[in-house]
């Protein structure tokens, strides 16, 4: 099939499991997509959230840069006021990225409303995982540490510090920093109650995840160990910070972008009056969503459409959304995961060998694909199109060869049966999955590229997860005549593996 045009200039890049879905390819697809035509795409916008929500594109791993690094026709690549960016973090991520023959710089925007995160809100992320741990003796929230909640606090408490700070004066900067440094040192020591022990390995720990995700870039000499040294900060007493060098480093890092910092609403209203096209690209997913998820395996942001208006600051108006996906699903932290496969599954010994989490390396839980969680992102968030990876990850090899299992419902120990995501998440803990199982498959698909490459058993089961999320979505009632449609069909990690001509949804559905 031809593929339909895009319901609108303004294009949502969101996740509808929890994260890890693989958003950032979407953005040279659609790139392309719309190459050579009036309405190409201008903008990549980063929507929400900071370090913490890597995504993979072009085989680059990006954490606070949009994907839209990998399309040099992308004129502008923006942070939206609904980010937390470390200044420090931007200049790691671009200097390598520039190095190795990207334009990071010629085309990045900040908008002034973008949050300042540093340092403190890096050692309280790490103090409230301790509290949690050894205070409350609860299981470790999963943090990445990189001090995006927070950050987040500090713009609901009012104490924000924007980037449109580093556009004035340094003493009102400096002001502000030392009250923030000062309120975490005051809530880390006696609020979360953390050791002089613990307060030390703090700086040790930053440092050390900073250097290995760094790595790279310190090879190439891009940056040097002592750029991502943390240990500088710490003061000669315990609970205290060396306050004047971290003024200087963190003035120094906004400052060196003042170029750079502008006002994003007003390039996105001109770029649309023009015709073009601006993608927003979201970090974690629906799932994660502040309010939507389940506390305390959320995100501080909001991960879903509507977050496009806040962040990018223009006037609600239509907006075409994609649902991105998996084939299977992936969890990482100490999420209840209904459809976890149990880890001497054949498949879970054979995906926990690709999945890892592109911020922090974490090794991902793995299960089978819940249409339950897709469905409710279908109904309550709505999407206009979907994209699906990983198809070929499922194809057997080794000791794998059994059935998929797709969830269509859950159910509780009195035999009752949720066909939507119980907001409860005590009663959620306590469901089972309900699986409708479906032929595998031993045909290599990773070279299909078309529909019709692809083997019969892969292409009913393809159906399937459509269909199961409609039935989710439109459970008791007449589905819409619109339907969502999988435009994209991820079946390998290259950029050209993507099949895009899938039949539309309401003939997809007829090969089951």
């Amino acid at each position: 099939m031809s593929l339909l045009p895009f319901s609108s200039r303004l294009i949502a890049d969101v996740g509808i499991s929890f994260g890890d879905e693989g958003k950032g390819r979407l953005i040279p697809e659609v790139t392309e997509e719309l190459r050579g035509t009036p309405a190409r795409v201008t903008v990549v916008l980063k929507v929400n959230g900071g370090a913490n929500s890597g995504h993979t594109a072009g085989g680059l791993k990006l954490n606070l840069l949009p994907a839209g690094v990998v399309e040099k026709d992308v004129t502008y690549l923006a942070i939206g006021s609904g980010v937390v960016a470390d200044p420090r973090k931007i200049w790691w991520e671009t200097l390598p990225l520039e190095k190795k023959g990207h334009a990071i710089l010629s085309r990045l925007v900040i908008d002034e409303r973008t949050l300042v995160s540093d340092l403190s809100h890096r050692l309280l992320d790490l103090a409230w995982e301790d509290y949690r741990v050894k205070c409350l003796h609860e299981e470790p929230r999963g943090s990445t540490g990189r001090g995006i909640t927070p950050a987040y606090a500090d713009e609901v408490g009012q104490w924000q510090i924007t980037y449109a700070d580093f556009l004035g004066g340094p003493n009102y900067f400096a002001r502000k920093l030392t009250q923030r440094a000062e309120r975490a040192i005051r809530t880390i020591q006696h609020v979360c109650q953390v050791s002089e022990e613990t307060w030390n390995s703090f700086f040790n720990k930053l440092t050390e995840a900073e250097v290995r995700a760094n790595s790279e870039a310190i090879e190439l000499g891009s940056l040097k160990k002592e750029d991502v040294d943390f240990i500088q900060f710490r003061g000669d007493k315990p609970f205290t910070l060396n306050i004047a060098r971290l003024i200087e480093v963190y003035w120094a890092a906004g400052t060196a972008l003042a170029k750079n910092i502008g006002e994003v609403r007003e390039l996105i209203l001109k770029e649309m009056l023009a015709g073009h096209t601006v993608i927003g690209e979201f970090g974690q997913a629906y799932w994660l969503d502040k309010r939507h998820g389940y506390s305390p395996n959320v995100t501080a942001s909001h991960t879903y459409t509507p977050e496009i208006f806040e962040s990018a600051g223009i006037p609600v108006q239509r907006v075409h959304t994609f649902g991105v996906a998996k084939a299977y699903d992936t969890k990482v932290g100490t999420h209840t995961f209904i459809t976890e496969m149990d880890s001497t599954h054949p498949l879970a010994i054979k995906l926990k060998q690709i999945e890892f989490g592109t911020s922090t390396g974490r090794q991902r839980m793995v299960g089978w694909y819940d249409a339950v969680e897709k469905g409710d992102a279908l109904r309550y968030g709505g999407f206009q199109d979907v994209m699906i990876n990983k198809l070929d990850a499922l194809t057997y090899s080794g000791a794998w060869n059994g059935e998929l299992l797709i969830c269509t419902a859950y159910q509780d120990s009195s035999g009752k049966r949720y066909t939507h995501v119980p907001r409860n998440e005590l009663t959620r803990k306590s469901l089972k999955p309900v699986y409708v199982a479906y032929p595998g498959w031993s045909e290599d698909v990773s070279g299909a590229r078309k529909f019709s490459d692809l083997p019969v058993a892969a292409r009913r089961y393809v159906a399937a997860m459509v269909k199961s999320l409609l039935d989710v979505a439109y459970a008791n009632e007449p589905w819409p005549k619109e339907l969502p449609n999988l435009r994209y069909l991820g079946v390998g990690p290259l950029p050209s593996q993507i099949i895009k001509d899938v039949p539309p949804t309401s003939e997809l559905v007829k090969l089951l």
